[in-house]
């Protein structure tokens, strides 16, 4: 979040063999020196960077060529397991163990429960001698002696606190190839099932073989120098079976093969290309890399990897989106507090070296009773000392920590945290009744606030938070807050209050508007509140007619009303700030429909009776009542008074249409 782009350069070019074979090179020397990734900054230098190529003739100064050998990866543990099927088949770590799970249990094959793998909660890298020599006469009898290494392999963990309690996880019988047992297993269970038993049978195969080429190529003067890499398999070896997953998709051209040429060949040059990139930001944690640095850190065990990312979503302490973890405004006041007043408990080591204890209790070296005493007392004295803590002291540390990511310096000189509605307060964390916000320094005589809690654009911290006071009205000195119900978010002016007394006891429905589509709850302050509660607003009087222009905002979004006519808004048309020029320019640009026709007012309630056009045709209507015209009686001539019997009957009707009551169970 903090980090800053920057820019550079590359250059390509391409290249004919004297055998109109093409290839690629790309910059590695000019004017003498070697280039890193950073050493063509801007488009300038770039373009000088290509003209001092297209002045030159190039020719091969140096062919290098060896080989090199790609051993396979060792048997599964849960780890690498979970970190595999994230990767190639997009599972999380929950539903990997659940798959695996069911494979342990095994299925009904020809008559009999069989287990298709081993147990799949495991550190241990190793697999029996039977199963080695099990792999080792499928591999010879299915792939030939060339992919059948000499002797077998042996393989050792590198995980921190490895037990090694269990083999990994592999094939029960390697001769159940995925395709015979397909037809007993779910999509998710067969994706899992060839993996696990493609990536044991690769461990116990032959390394692969890699052909790498290299060529540089060179200007007259010896100042500049292009290189052109590649690469081919000459012996593919376990890859026959199985890839890695660490095998990333290239974006140069070592993959590529590289042309036949020798020392001293004159190359015909025909493009040349810049291409201009910005640094990245180091990537934010995927469920395989999170499980991955956990096993590094010695941060849980095989069976609580899954459990432990579980408990980091349902606490809404992150956010997986696009399949990578964002932490969530919840989690980072959570991680700050420990920080600050429960350091010891959040680092690295802590969590591995009370894994080694526990090692150590169930091997008896140690006892159990020791390690908790040891934990609680100093456990216990750290609570204590929270106790005398005040509110000041706690929101101080948290605006410390937290203050890059809440108040974002957005370079351009301004104060991050001076406060948007006076001009000279400063904003920090702000502890009210229903939770965290932030505020100005200069309350009560600035009521700006924001909320804090805020996930995303659907507010799904606000729930968890609770409602967010935004400030007081000054007409009736009660809260503006935001929320969260079940229909999305929206702002309330006060609270449920309960009037009266006995079966006379009423309670009050405060004032509530919704928030817009497309407005996000962390953009609400307490100016844009009050705004939406005064909805509808008048907007200005249409200059032909005198008739009032409102914008207001309904089930269906934001509107304009102009003479009992409604008019969605949308785009870029705000219900808060559309003015009246706006206003009649969309009014006269929307298609025409024809105005209700006001008859009179009803005798008994004083509400206008009027005609209106339907999707069925054209109707009475009079309040919440709508009565359908006959067939045959023309809208145009209806009186007044047939018009009030058509609503007075649909009314009388209506009257029995009361929610019917449940039925008695029997």
């Amino acid at each position: 979040e903090l980090f800053k782009p920057q820019e550079y350069w590359s250059i390509k070019a391409g290249f004919n063999t004297p055998t109109d074979a093409p290839f690629k090179a790309s910059l590695t020397h000019l004017n003498g020196e070697k280039l890193d990734k950073m050493s063509i900054a801007n488009e300038d230098h770039a373009k000088r960077a290509v003209a001092t190529i297209e002045a030159a003739d190039f020719t091969v100064n140096k062919v290098e060529r060896k080989q090199s050998r790609r051993n396979p990866a060792a048997p599964f543990t849960t780890s690498t397991l979970q970190q595999d099927a994230s990767r190639k088949l997009y599972f999380t770590t929950k539903r990997t163990m659940q798959v695996a799970q069911r494979l342990y249990e095994g299925f009904n094959i020809d008559g009999e429960q069989v287990g298709l793998i081993t147990y799949m909660r495991t550190d241990g890298v190793q697999i029996s001698n039977e199963a080695i020599s099990a792999a080792r006469d499928l591999i010879g009898g299915s792939f030939g002696a060339d992919y059948l290494p000499a002797s077998p392999r042996i393989y050792k963990t590198k995980a921190k606190n490895a037990q090694e309690a269990h083999e990994a996880v592999r094939p029960t019988d390697f001769k159940r190839k995925p395709a015979d047992v397909a037809q007993y297993l779910d999509d998710d269970q067969r994706k899992l099932y060839e993996l696990i038993w493609k990536r044991t049978v690769a461990s116990q195969m032959e390394a692969a073989v890699m052909d790498q080429v290299a060529a540089d190529l060179t200007s007259p003067d010896g100042q500049t120098t292009l290189r052109a890499t590649g690469s081919v398999i000459a012996f593919d070896g376990f890859l026959k079976v199985y890839q890695d997953s660490d095998d990333k998709k290239s974006d140069d051209d070592k993959d590529r093969i590289l042309p036949d040429m020798n020392e001293g060949d004159a190359m015909t040059r025909t493009s040349v290309e810049p291409d201009q990139h910005f640094t990245q930001p180091p990537p934010r944690y995927s469920e395989a890399s999170l499980v991955k640095t956990m096993e590094e850190l010695g941060i849980g065990r095989p069976s609580t990897y899954s459990s432990i990312i579980s408990v980091l979503q349902d606490r809404n302490y992150v956010i997986l989106d696009k399949r990578r973890f964002q932490p969530d405004d919840r989690g980072r006041l959570v991680t700050a507090f420990l920080s600050s007043f429960f350091a010891k408990y959040v680092e690295y080591n802590f969590t591995a070296e009370l894994e080694e204890k526990l090692d150590d209790i169930s091997g008896g070296r140690i006892a159990w009773k020791d390690v908790l005493r040891e934990f609680w007392d100093s456990f216990s004295k750290a609570v204590e000392g929270t106790k005398e803590l005040r509110v000041r002291d706690v929101l101080d540390n948290l605006n410390e920590l937290l203050g890059p990511h809440f108040f974002h310096d957005n370079g351009d000189g301004k104060d991050p945290r001076a406060c948007p509605s006076c001009e000279d307060g400063q904003l920090s964390l702000k502890l009210g009744k229903f939770g965290a916000f932030i505020g100005c320094s200069n309350y009560s005589d600035c009521r700006y606030t924001r909320p804090l809690v805020v996930s995303d654009e659907d507010g799904a911290g606000i729930a968890d938070a609770g409602p967010v006071v935004l400030g007081k009205d000054p007409a009736t000195d009660l809260d503006v807050s935001l929320r969260k119900g079940p229909y999305g978010n929206y702002v309330q002016l006060g609270e449920v209050e309960e009037i009266g007394e006995g079966k006379k006891k009423k309670k009050t429905k405060p004032k509530r508007a919704s928030l817009p589509r497309g407005l996000p709850p962390g953009d609400v302050d307490f100016d844009k509140a009050m705004g939406l509660l005064a909805l509808p607003r008048d907007i200005g009087i249409w200059p032909e007619t005198g008739d009032m222009i409102q914008a207001g905002l309904g089930r269906f979004g934001p509107y304009l009303k102009y003479s009992g006519l409604f008019l969605s808004l949308k785009g870029d048309d705000d219900v808060l700030t559309i003015g009246i020029n706006r206003a009649i320019d969309l009014i006269e640009a929307a298609p025409k429909k024809d105005p209700p026709k006001v008859l009179g007012d009803h005798p008994k309630s004083k509400k206008p009776v009027s005609i209106k056009s339907g999707r069925w045709g054209p109707f009475v209507s009079h309040g919440m009542v709508r009565a359908n015209i006959p067939k045959g009686t023309d809208a145009d001539t209806l009186s007044l008074e047939d018009a009030i019997a058509l609503v007075d009957a649909k009314a009388a009707n209506g009257k029995g249409g009361k929610k019917k009551a449940a039925a008695k169970k029997k």
